[in-house]
């Protein structure tokens, strides 16, 4: 069968997207060719503006804004308690939740903080999933009488949807949609975001009817976290993330990147790519410690590409870029299409030439550097050697990286030995000359890794979805 081939559809998906990265993954991606070939109409619900949109609307597509939804106090109450209690039944087993859990510890004086270590203090002994589920209904109880509930409610009537495709499972709002569905009995499956959202992030919005996964380990996570997903479909996709990768659409010759990027042909190329702030401060000493080592000829002659984190818009950079005047800088072209709302980063849209770009830096550097992110599977998908500098620890007054080694994702990626992880500065000056000296040495561990994290085939990622959303609906 071909991939667009199907049987005669006769279904309604209702396609929730929530933020940019959402966009990237289920538009960018060859998901909504494959989803108007398997069901009669498409609805986007979306987080974003209508105008974000590049796509041709017609009587099988159509885009939606969602209202935005203001929590109250009491759905806020509830909705902690839940989110809190989650991380309190898990915090001694997973380091990256007590993290996160520590994260949420009221840190001021207020009357909201004095309701945080109230539910800190209750969660920390009813925690358990029953309690949970307590806290859930009550958290339901009171956005059931919002009148955003009725909203989405009487929307997703009107458009006779048979399922309801969340493409994330953490917003707190997605709850409403979820619950608005349920009680029109709409069918309800969730797709799990991203590699770290089990084993480090705190609780999904809401108990979705079913589930897609990356893979068989996802799979094992969620029935961990989640005992009840053991009675519901949850079926393993891979992840459309990375599809645009195996998509002729993003595909550069070496020539266009060269000029694209102003390489110099004769010299290899390093990529560094930067976290946000909140996670990555240390970017900028990393950047520097490179940059000052190609200075001082302490390894190689090489380009040096920096791409910025989509989320920021690279300011925090602008003194190294006046110090270094031979970075290339790759600001990724990601519009911010509102400024006015609750979450502006989720507003950050990627065009299709920003995918374009990224996948000719995957393909054709030689060397990736990064601080413990989803960038370290993008470039083993290309084969490329990764580095992880974490110079920072509880100890040397350096913004404390070293601790996402310890996060249950990336414990698995350090354990696997498909990255080399630095410590210092000697370290990071060794570890590149032996990378671009030996690019293969690791090439073994970085397969087996892909393959337990991605699960399957970048080939087909979104017709497998597509199939498996007409299964559970």
């Amino acid at each position: 069968m071909s991939q667009n081939s199907y049987d005669k559809p006769s279904k309604v998906l209702g396609l929730v997207i929530v933020d940019g990265v959402g966009f990237k993954n289920f538009v960018l991606s060859d998901f909504l060719n494959q989803a108007t070939g398997g069901f009669d109409r498409i609805i986007i619900y979306s987080g974003l503006p209508a105008s974000a949109f590049d796509v041709e609307t017609n009587v099988s597509l159509e885009i939606v804004e969602l209202t935005v939804f203001i929590e109250s106090r009491t759905a806020w109450f509830w909705r902690k308690m839940k989110e809190v209690a989650h991380l309190q039944q898990h915090k001694k087993n997973f380091f990256g939740i007590a993290a996160n859990l520590d994260k949420n510890r009221p840190k001021e004086i207020s009357k909201r903080a004095k309701l945080i270590s109230l539910i800190f203090k209750i969660t920390s002994i009813c925690n358990s999933e029953k309690w949970i589920d307590f806290y859930n209904k009550r958290q339901i109880n009171a956005i059931s009488k919002n009148p955003v509930h009725s909203g989405y409610k009487k929307m997703l009537s009107d458009h006779n949807c048979d399922l309801l495709f969340f493409t994330h499972q953490r917003p707190p709002y997605l709850a409403v949609l979820d619950d608005a569905a349920k009680k029109l009995g709409i069918k309800t499956c969730s797709f799990i975001f991203s590699w770290d959202n089990l084993p480090s992030k705190g609780r999904m919005a809401a108990p979705f009817d079913s589930f897609l996964v990356w893979s068989d380990l996802m799979k094992e996570e969620l029935h961990y976290f989640y005992p009840e997903t053991k009675n519901k479909p949850v079926k393993v996709v891979g992840t459309p993330q990375f599809e645009p990768y195996v998509m002729n659409q993003y595909h550069s010759t070496k020539k266009e990147f060269s000029e694209r990027f102003n390489i110099k042909q004769n010299l290899k190329t390093i990529c560094y790519s930067c976290g946000d702030i909140s996670t990555s401060q240390n970017d900028g000493l990393y950047i520097e410690t490179i940059a000052t080592s190609i200075l001082y000829k302490e390894i190689p002659e090489v380009n040096l590409i920096v791409r910025t984190s989509p989320a920021e818009n690279g300011s925090r950079f602008s003194e190294i870029k006046e110090k270094f005047p031979f970075i290339i800088w790759n600001f990724p072209q990601w519009e911010l299409t509102r400024e006015d709302h609750p979450e502006p980063w989720s507003q950050r849209v990627p065009f299709g030439q920003d995918v374009k770009d990224l996948r000719s830096l995957l393909e054709f550097c030689d060397l990736n550097i990064n601080m413990c992110s989803t960038m370290s599977l993008d470039f083993m998908i290309f084969d490329k050697p990764v580095i992880n500098p974490v110079f920072g620890n509880a100890e040397n007054r350096i913004y404390n990286d070293q601790k996402y080694l310890q996060y249950a994702h990336y414990e698995r990626v350090v354990k696997s030995g498909a990255v080399s992880i630095v410590k210092n500065k000697k370290e990071l000056i060794e570890s590149i000359k032996f990378s671009l000296e030996n690019p293969q040495a690791r090439i073994d561990q970085q397969r087996a890794l892909l393959k337990l994290q991605i699960g399957k085939p970048l080939e087909g990622t979104s017709y497998r979805i597509v199939q498996a959303l007409k299964e559970i609906s």
